[in-house]
């Protein structure tokens, strides 16, 4: 029997894994075969194998950092700044706070290409089903504590954070499924498969939108926020395509990218810092365009254009990256 009391204890985040790993294994297998049934083929099975590949390689680093992790944000927890008393209200501020530290840690994911170079693993399949929910940022754990050390520094014990973001990442992973259309008067409030498409989608108008794990507040709020619109159909992986699905050439595709562009010659120590954390697309000579400025482009063409039907957006977007790989590849 699931013991709910050790949930809140230093076990907290291994009993909320263990005992949702045979939830997710049922709920895959129901996906598949309603997809096989309806040959709607969004499950490949090397695609698959990938998934859980990068899944046990971020739960193992996830054990070697476990100790370093805890002992930052416990030297944090150590001098916070307010003592809080436990209780319902304790326990929604822990969630609240978590899952807008998440929104936090995924935005810098998008918009630093350093932290694209490794978040970018969860986004380059061409698929998109609850198994994607297990294609896990390998190297993250070498870094996320720190997003979620200023919780500690609140006074958020750091066990607690763990907790609450184990149990919010469990309701993230199930937004990864085409299955559910729509989640009614809950897509107001929550991130919703729905939101998660778009999240995912390689479309312009949709790249960098749609942030949060739990609550969609926080895309609203701050001006992330992107609606699937059936006018514009959801184009899943990423721009350029890579054309390897070998799991290597996934995992270090955007870091082999990264030491070709600081390798140039000729080119300043300050913009070879800046093309570690500049936005994903900025090059040094001004010919390269970020998603900020391909978005704006393509918002301006709606707006000075005749109204496009749904091939044509289409078409318009893959001709605005056919430029943007025809830049890359020129470099």
């Amino acid at each position: 029997m699931l013991d709910f009391s050790n949930i809140f204890k230093t076990e907290g985040p291994d009993v909320v894994y263990t005992w949702t790993i045979p939830v997710f294994a049922t709920i895959i297998f129901l996906e598949m075969a309603y997809s096989h049934f309806n040959k709607e083929k969004i499950y490949e099975t090397k695609d698959v194998a990938t998934n859980v590949l990068f899944a046990l390689l971020n739960y193992g680093l996830d054990i070697i950092m476990k100790g370093f992790s805890l002992f930052v944000m416990m030297f944090f927890y150590q001098h916070r700044l307010f003592d809080w008393q436990e209780g319902i209200w304790y326990w929604i501020a822990v969630f609240l706070a978590q899952d807008f530290a998440y929104y936090v840690h995924h935005y810098v994911d998008h918009h630093s290409r350093v932290f694209w170079a490794v978040h970018i693993t969860h986004h380059n399949s061409d698929y998109f089903n609850i198994s994607t929910g297990f294609r896990s940022p390998v190297f993250q754990p070498l870094y996320r504590y720190l997003f979620f050390s200023p919780l500690a520094f609140m006074g958020f014990h750091p066990w607690h954070i763990l907790v609450a973001y184990s149990s919010i990442q469990i309701y993230g992973t199930f937004v990864h499924t085409q299955s559910i259309k729509s989640m009614g008067f809950l897509e107001y409030i929550l991130v919703t498969p729905s939101h998660h498409r778009v999240h995912h989608a390689c479309n312009i108008k949709y790249l960098d939108r749609n942030m949060g794990m739990g609550l969609i507040i926080w895309d609203k709020i701050f001006g992330t926020f992107e609606k699937e619109d059936p006018e514009v159909p959801v184009k899943y992986g990423v721009y350029p395509k890579i054309k390897s699905k070998d799991p290597a050439t996934m995992l270090f595709y955007e870091w082999r990218r990264i030491g070709k562009d600081i390798r140039q010659p000729g080119i300043s120590f300050r913009n070879r810092i800046k093309y570690l954390f500049y936005s994903p697309g900025w090059r040094h000579d001004g010919t390269g365009k970020t998603v900020k400025q391909y978005q704006k482009e393509y918002k301006e063409k709606m707006k000075t254009g005749t109204p496009l039907n749904v091939k044509e957006q289409i078409s318009e977007s893959e001709n605005q990256y056919s430029q943007l790989i025809q830049q890359t590849e020129d470099k």
